[in-house]
């Protein structure tokens, strides 16, 4: 099993919540690229999670983990709920956003890189990170 520091874990987490949220108000307020519904609540989810876990490195708390996993899961799924609309046409997919920037996509690398996408692996990331700083044992 991979063996991480728990300072540096926690660290690692904080410092994809700090790009992650750079990049999504770069994107928005230099590129104009205008969030849709979706990509909102994604962004409910992200923008608290600097704050907490920098808080939570700054204090070495490792039970930032309980609150801030939830958070970074229920973010997680609503990207992936946005990456699914964004490539299907699935009706059922539509019922989250009505909002057609919640199907547009901006960039597209390799056919299937999008912000979504990136939103959900960031998610996914912070999430594992917290899962080995809150479970790994001391010893």
């Amino acid at each position: 099993m991979i063996k991480l520091n728990k300072r540096v874990s926690l660290y690692l987490a904080w410092l994809i919540s700090i790009i992650a949220t750079c990049s999504s108000l770069y994107f928005s307020e230099v590129f104009g690229w205008e969030p849709c519904k979706i990509c909102w609540y994604q962004r409910i989810a992200m923008y608290p999670l600097v704050g907490l876990l920098g808080i939570a490195f700054y204090r070495n708390d490792r039970n930032i983990a309980i609150y801030a996993i939830p958070l970074s899961l229920s973010g997680g799924a609503v990207s992936l709920i946005n990456y699914l609309a964004q490539k299907s046409n699935k009706p059922f997919l539509n019922l989250f956003c009505t909002d057609t920037n919640c199907i547009k996509e901006y960039f597209n690398f390799f056919g299937f890189i999008t912000l979504p996408l990136l939103a959900f692996l960031v998610f996914i990331s912070i999430s594992t990170l917290l899962w080995f700083l809150y479970y790994q044992n001391d010893g």
